[in-house]
């Protein structure tokens, strides 16, 4: 064992630490609470920090039991322990973390291979942080393709009344005409005719949407090209197709497989998914992809000389975690096609039961069985008058469900549901439990006068 011997004379220069290595004074007591809206003046131990924050958020609604949101709300420990250490990694740095880029690159992959692109290593994608993102990327690539074929014009995007927020978001910010196909009767999404009746030489392209938000029901992507195709045909205007596939691009491939929605369809340009749906991944990723790279205008492309590397990257963002980017890789590597499989049939198949037992308690009607996305709508039936949709959805609250309800849009504005979004994690038992509150609720809504809830804005919120 090698002897060592201090210096000759002591360094006794002060030193500097990280101040969060050491707590603060253990004897300071929390005599008053922390200010909520300026900065404390003096640190506190960490412990402190964590209970305080740690207490508040148990005010939270309990996230397995969020039955309005289509977010993944459980995943399995390894994933975790992945994403808690990959947490700190930028994932824009990829110079800095070459593996994390290259299992970025391979997901894209997969997802090109996945949804049939004719070439999949010819196909072009990126992750963003959701399917928002994805979707203002594909819009700025559509609505850059028809700038160099249309020199002047307002540009206008085709799309359902029904599409996720973002679309119009995307119209707002961009500058682009939202031409929106209404619902009519039961048809609760795009009609294929109708879309192409509203598109002309301005027309950027087409929105077709498979997985609505509002009732869990694909868009037919097949007949809409079709019918795009007949326009071009008597009219030479050769329209695009976007499927925005936020959540049921991950459900179709396995569970659909005659379903025809992806780049098997030559009008189709791009395609978008939220990871963290049905990709089975915590948020915030999403998928962006186009069929090969002239969808994608080299232009919007930017090379970034960025700590040192010349990086290609088009994004609305700059930082952001590698974690989620991981995760995806981890669950596509851990799963495969028959674990996808396995997993969404299980979902769809615990949707469908409970459809079947809300519509056996005889009180509501159903729109959609959640046979198409692992989702289904129903509203009260025509001679319940002592309760709406919103007493549900209030009193459901009070056992810990959230349900949301919601009324349509045009012009269905007359129609209000609750719609329940089956995920990975709420089980057959859950959803029995879930249908014994609601069961135990109706004999109580049907002693009421009549709908007690007043103002519909603040009974309950729709997310998408």
């Amino acid at each position: 064992m090698p002897l060592h011997k201090g210096p000759a004379e002591p360094d006794e220069r002060p030193l500097s630490v990280n101040p969060l290595y050491g707590e603060a004074n253990p004897v300071a007591g929390m005599a008053q609470a922390p200010p909520k809206h300026r900065l404390p003046d003096h640190p506190m131990a960490p412990t402190t920090a964590y209970q305080l924050v740690h207490d508040e958020l148990m005010l939270d609604g309990n996230s397995r039991l969020n039955l309005a949101t289509f977010v993944t709300t459980w995943m399995e420990p390894q994933a975790g322990v992945l994403m808690a250490e990959c947490r700190d990694k930028n994932m824009i740095d990829k110079d800095e973390y070459p593996r994390t880029a290259e299992l970025e690159r391979r997901c894209v992959a997969m997802l090109a291979d996945l949804w049939n692109a004719p070439d999949p290593a010819a196909a072009v994608g990126c992750s963003t942080t959701g399917s928002s993102e994805a979707c203002m990327l594909a819009g700025m690539a559509l609505k850059r393709r028809w700038s160099k074929r249309n020199q002047g014009g307002r540009p206008n995007l085709v799309m359902g009344v029904n599409v996720q927020v973002c679309w119009d978001k995307f119209c707002a910010f961009w500058e682009v005409e939202a031409r929106q196909v209404p619902m009519d009767g039961e048809r609760f999404h795009l009609d294929p005719q109708a879309a192409a009746e509203l598109c002309d030489e301005n027309t950027i392209g087409v929105v077709g949407v498979l997985g609505s938000t509002f009732d869990g029901s694909y868009e037919p992507i097949a007949d809409l090209c079709a019918a795009l195709d007949d326009l071009q045909k008597r009219t030479g205007l050769d329209i695009p197709v976007h499927v925005d596939g936020a959540s049921g691009a991950m459900v179709a491939p396995f569970l659909d497989k005659d379903l025809v929605w992806d780049f098997r369809l030559p009008r189709v340009a791009s395609i978008n998914t939220s990871g963290h749906k049905y990709g089975l991944v915590y948020p915030g990723v999403g998928w962006a992809l186009w069929r090969s790279p002239a969808e994608l205008p080299e232009e919007l492309v930017f090379r970034v000389n960025y700590l040192g590397g010349d990086m290609p990257t088009f994004a609305l963002n700059f930082s952001r975690p590698g974690a989620q980017v991981v995760a995806q890789y981890y669950t596509f590597l851990r799963l495969g096609r028959e674990g996808y499989r396995a997993v969404q049939q299980s979902t769809r198949d615990v949707a469908r039961g409970l459809a079947e037992r809300v519509a056996a308690l005889g009180d509501f009607r159903l729109l959609t069985h959640g046979d198409e996305l692992p989702v289904f709508a129903f509203t009260t039936g025509p001679d319940v008058t002592s309760y709406d949709v919103f007493d549900v959805s209030r009193r459901l609250r009070e056992r810990g469900w959230l349900v949301p309800a919601y009324t349509f849009p045009p012009n269905r504005e007359d129609l209000s549901v609750l719609r329940v979004v089956c995920r990975n994690g709420f089980s057959a038992d859950l959803s029995e439990l879930f249908v014994e509150d609601l069961g135990r609720l109706v004999p109580e809504l049907r002693q009421q006068p009549g709908p007690l809830t007043r103002d519909r804005e603040m009974a309950t919120g729709f997310h998408h």
